[in-house]
């Protein structure tokens, strides 16, 4: 990923107003971030630890995301789980279920899509070895690192296609105050 500054991180939030993109928190080691070993830029609000956002490359530029701990979800501090981006698997509260409001007037109206992600939100790192979960040792797979890479970039960006573009199975959208 290339490395993007606030200006452009700030702009190119597509779930939130302008507002609240230039009022959200910024992570303050932009210049430090190891930017060729991301696949995309997640970050949690220190202020807010149910919050979290994400930035993703794409064609027309780099898509942001603001995200939320889903309302409810637990940690299951005795359990091992699996993020559904780079499928790292992690012990007690490595993994959350982080929603994003969709983008537009289906957002607007509390519509929104989740996925469980490294709480973290390191994906990349833990693919790459440069970080490691709580885990004793990674799943070792037949695929290779660059084919894990392109799983991961194609399950974000599924995911962002879900929160942008409204092309989501119904069973994978809430919609806040329903009933499941």
């Amino acid at each position: 990923m290339d490395a993007l500054t606030e200006a452009e991180i700030r702009a190119c939030f597509v779930n939130c107003s302008k507002g609240e993109a230039k009022r959200l928190s910024l992570p303050r080691d932009l210049a430090e971030r190891p930017w060729g070993h991301l696949d995309f830029l997640g970050w949690r609000d220190p202020g807010a630890p149910d919050r979290a956002y994400l930035v993703a490359p794409a064609e027309g530029g780099p898509v942001g995301l603001t995200l939320r701990v889903a309302p409810g979800a637990r940690r299951n501090l005795l359990r091992s789980s699996l993020c559904g981006l780079c499928l790292t698997g992690h012990s007690g509260g490595g993994v959350d279920l982080l929603v994003a409001p969709l983008a537009g007037p289906a957002g607007r109206q509390g519509n929104t899509v989740g996925l469980y992600m490294c709480a973290d939100l390191a994906c990349s790192l833990y693919i790459r070895g440069k970080k490691s979960s709580a885990l004793a040792k990674r799943l070792e797979e037949t695929l290779t690192l660059d084919e894990q890479i392109a799983r991961t970039r194609r399950n974000l960006a599924a995911f962002v296609d879900k929160v942008t573009q409204g092309g989501r199975p119904a069973a994978a959208t809430h919609r806040s105050g329903a009933s499941s």
